[in-house]
């Protein structure tokens, strides 16, 4: 009976000291429809929170959620919640939904959402909500929105393309969403622009090729698609598409002297036929908010957008990703300078789009507003 006794106090200690030293992580990240090694949105969040972590000896994890939906998008949030999180970061307009409910749920715990605002709406056409409410837009004071100027991003890509001289591009986005549709407008715009500068007066950015996916995952008929556009005469291919990008990635590595435009990181490591990437500065915008959140001067309820001026966006320029034989550093640094100082205004929809090529003295193809803004009539 004593041994029963000892062996029952053994099993209650045990799991008593279990429970007391169960470890609590402060920061979380919880990913959407990729992982932390997808080489683009999420790996580049989570390595900025991972480095600033490291620097600071603060314990960090990130959550998966079960699936792509609300639901599982909140239990994963209340997870992090309860395995001790100050701090819960969510990349990616899909977290829209999920941080508008957790930021009143967890009124203690901070946000961060990049690439979107908390809202309740779940359906842009009827204007429904999650909550049967009304449309609700609050970000909360413990939460704070991230956005980039993509355009930025992209017109450096199309710039830069054409300095190269490539004049023959092709763009692909995911899905129409707001990030997407600037990268893809800045893309065009930057290709005009260094059109403009170099003479070439009968330069077009064909309209069909400039399309939307309807998918961020890679597929073989995002690569035949792309295939088929190289073979038309497409050199070089902006695909602002996430994982559907190494499809393209691997069109171009199958077709000779075709380029791969990567985004939101450096992903010139997935290709040697990555020309470059129209990069956001996903690192730096979580680090700082998280420096912020650790120096007491977390400022939420705000929603902020980082761009060349902030030094957010950009082209990798270190030596074993810049790939151009012919655009020079110095060329990349002084159309940045103009960016910085605001001497050239990218345009961010199809309308403004439009201004900015005919105001170059080139004829625009209506075709390529359709292209743009599918809804456009």
């Amino acid at each position: 009976m004593k041994k029963v006794l000892l062996v029952l106090v053994l099993f209650v200690t045990v799991v008593a000291l279990f429970g007391c030293t169960q470890k609590e992580y402060e920061i979380a990240m919880i990913t959407d429809s990729g992982d932390i090694d997808d080489r683009s949105f999420n790996q580049g969040t989570w390595e900025g929170i991972n480095e600033y972590a490291d620097a600071n000896d603060i314990s960090v994890k990130y959550y998966k959620p079960t699936e792509i939906s609300f639901d599982a998008y909140v239990a994963a949030i209340d997870l992090a919640v309860k395995n001790g999180a100050k701090v819960v970061v969510t990349p990616g307009f899909l977290f829209e939904n999920s941080v508008h409910k957790s930021q009143t749920n967890h009124p203690d715990v901070k946000f961060i959402i990049i690439d979107g605002a908390p809202n309740n709406v779940t359906n842009w056409d009827t204007m429904a909500t999650y909550d049967g409410g009304a449309a609700d837009f609050t970000i909360a004071a413990n939460t704070r929105s991230i956005f980039f100027r993509e355009e930025q991003s992209g017109f450096l890509a199309g710039y830069a393309a054409v300095y190269e001289g490539l004049t023959n591009l092709g763009f692909m986005g995911g899905v129409a969403v707001p990030a997407v549709v600037r990268f893809g407008v800045g893309f065009v715009a930057g290709a005009y622009q260094a059109a403009y500068e170099k003479g070439y007066t009968t330069f077009e950015f064909a309209p069909e090729h400039y399309v939307y996916l309807n998918s961020f995952a890679p597929s073989d008929e995002t690569k035949t698609m792309a295939g088929a556009w190289y073979s038309a005469g497409v050199q070089a291919l902006f695909a602002a598409a996430g994982g559907a990008g190494n499809s393209v990635m691997a069109a171009a590595q199958d077709t000779t002297g075709k380029w791969a435009i990567g985004v939101d990181v450096d992903q010139s490591n997935l290709s040697t036929r990555v020309l470059t990437s129209a990069m956001k500065g996903l690192g730096i915008a979580v680090q700082d908010a998280l420096t912020d959140y650790y120096a007491d001067r977390f400022a939420g309820g705000v929603s902020v957008t980082l761009g060349a001026a902030y030094d957010a966006v950009g082209l990798p320029t270190v030596e074993d990703s810049w790939r151009f034989e012919t655009f020079t550093m110095t060329q990349y640094n002084a159309i940045f300078t103009e960016l910085v100082g605001n001497a050239i205004v990218v345009p961010t929809d199809d309308t403004t789009l439009e201004a900015f090529v005919e105001e170059l003295g080139f004829t625009w193809d209506a075709d390529l507003s359709e292209a743009v803004n599918p809804t456009t009539e």
